[in-house]
C-alpha cells in the first residue's frame, strides 16, 4: 500500500514584488508527524512566485522521501489549488513555467489539491517568515536544531559532514548540520564532468545550447582519455548520464568506453541557450549590447538577447533534471557529463547559496566535481574543479 503524505506550503512578498521566500512542510498522513521542512529566501519576487516555489519545494521534498507516495497538497492561496487543480487558467506568463515545474515532480495521478485557510496554514507560513527574516540579515535559512540535535528530515541542501575532522560547528555551538541525524543509507552521488575543450573554449566564446554546437578539439579528446583513465582507476562509476550537445556525448562516449557502460542522454542537463550572445567573446557582447549585459549580470530572471534563457529558467529544469536522477539512480554513483552553468547550479543548490553566486565560481574544461545527495533531501559538496588528473 502506498504511503500518504500531506504537503503544506506558503510563500510571502514583503511588497509585491518585494523581499520573498517560501516555506513548506511534509507531514505523514496517518500520523501527522511531520517528516520534512524545507524555506529559502528568494530575493525579489512577487506573492505569487513566492507560493508556487513553496509548491515546487514540498513537492520535492515529498518526492525525495517517497517518489511512490500519493500526495495531498494544501495551501492558503486559492490562486495557485485552482490552477494546478486544472479548474483556472494559467494566464500570467511567469507563472506557466512553475505549473509546469510543478506537474513534472509528482505524476498526475499520485498528488491532488485542497485549499484551506489562512490560520490553518501557520506551520508553512512561519516557515516562509522565517526564510524572509533570514535574508534581511545576510543569511540563507536553515532548519533548528530540535534538543538532542537531530533535524528534520528534508532540510534544503544542508552539508552532511564527510568527515568529522573537517566539520565545523556552527557559531551558536549547535551541532553542524547533519550530525546526530539517523543513519541515512547511501547517497545517490552525481559526479559532475564539465566536457572536454572545444575550439570555442580557449578563445572563452560563449557557446551554449543554441549555437553551433562544436565537438571536442584535439585537446578536449586528450582531456576526455585523461579523465576517463582517472575514473577508471578509482573505480565507483555505476552509470553514466550526459547532456545532449555533441561536446558532452563525444566526453561521455570516450569514459562510457573505458569504464565498459552505455551513456544515458538527459535533455535537462544541456546548456544555458545564450541566444544572440552565442559565438561571441564577453568583450564582444559587451560592445554590442552593453545595456542587455548589465542587466544580465544584474539578475539571474534576465535572458540574454535574442530569445535566449535565463540562469533562473535554467535552474528549474536543472533541479527538476537532478530530482529525476536521484529518483532514478538511489544509492548509486553516476557520472554527469554536463556544462559550465548545470554544474554550477547543482553546486549553488546544495549549498543553499545566492542565485549571484553563479558568477563566483570556476569550472575547467574536464575538470570534476562531486555532490552527494541523501533519503532525506540534504546534499552534501564533496569536489569542486578538481583537475589533478589533466596534469
Amino acid at each position: 500500500m502506498a504511503r500518504r503524505f500531506i504537503v503544506e506550503a506558503d510563500g510571502g512578498s514583503r511588497g509585491n514584488p518585494g523581499p520573498a521566500g517560501y516555506g513548506a512542510l511534509v507531514r505523514d498522513a496517518e500520523t501527522g508527524e511531520t517528516l520534512a521542512e524545507v524555506a529559502e529566501y528568494l530575493g525579489t519576487a512577487t506573492n505569487n512566485v513566492a507560493e508556487y516555489k513553496g509548491l515546487i519545494a514540498g513537492l520535492r521534498a515529498a518526492h525525495a522521501l517517497d517518489p511512490a507516495a500519493e500526495v495531498r497538497v494544501r495551501m492558503d492561496s486559492k490562486l495557485v489549488i485552482e490552477q494546478m487543480s486544472g479548474r483556472w487558467k494559467i494566464k500570467h506568463p511567469d507563472m506557466r513555467p512553475l505549473a509546469a515545474e510543478a506537474k513534472a515532480i509528482v505524476p498526475p495521478g499520485q498528488v491532488d489539491y485542497e485549499w484551506i485557510p489562512r490560520e490553518d496554514n501557520k506551520h508553512a507560513d512561519r516557515l516562509a517568515n522565517e526564510a524572509m527574516d533570514a535574508g534581511k540579515r545576510g543569511e540563507q535559512w536553515r532548519p533548528k536544531v530540535p534538543p538532542g540535535g537531530t533535524l528534520a528530515a528534508g532540510a534544503p541542501e544542508a552539508a552532511a559532514p564527510a568527515d568529522d575532522a573537517l566539520a565545523e560547528p556552527a557559531a551558536t555551538g549547535a551541532p553542524a548540520v547533519g550530525w546526530g541525524a539517523a543513519d541515512l543509507g547511501t547517497p545517490a552521488t552525481f559526479v559532475l564532468l564539465r566536457h572536454g575543450e572545444t575550439p570555442l573554449t580557449p578563445e572563452k566564446r560563449f557557446s551554449g545550447s543554441g549555437g553551433t554546437d562544436p565537438g571536442l578539439s584535439d585537446v578536449g579528446r586528450l582531456q576526455a582519455e585523461r579523465v576517463a583513465a582517472a575514473l577508471a582507476a578509482r573505480g565507483t562509476i555505476q552509470a553514466v548520464v550526459a547532456s545532449p550537445l555533441r561536446r558532452c556525448r563525444e566526453t561521455a562516449e570516450v569514459v562510457a568506453r573505458r569504464l565498459g557502460l552505455e551513456v544515458r542522454v538527459e535533455e535537462g542537463l544541456r546548456e544555458t541557450d545564450f541566444g544572440a550572445w552565442e559565438g561571441l567573446t564577453f568583450a564582444e557582447v559587451k560592445e554590442r549590447y552593453p545595456d542587455d549585459l548589465d542587466a544580465w549580470l544584474a539578475s539571474t530572471e534576465v535572458a540574454p538577447t535574442g530569445g535566449g534563457e535565463s540562469f533562473a529558467a535554467v535552474t528549474r529544469r536543472v533541479a527538476l533534471s537532478r530530482d529525476k536522477l536521484i529518483a532514478r539512480y538511489p544509492g548509486r554513483t553516476v557520472l554527469l557529463v554536463t556544462h559550465v552553468t548545470p554544474i554550477k547550479t547543482l553546486v549553488r543548490l546544495a549549498l543553499g547559496a545566492p542565485p549571484q553566486s553563479l558568477f563566483r565560481m570556476e569550472l575547467s574544461a574536464a575538470s570534476l566535481t562531486a555532490v552527494a545527495y541523501y533519503g532525506d533531501g540534504n546534499a552534501s559538496l564533496r569536489l569542486l574543479n578538481e583537475t589533478a588528473h589533466l596534469r
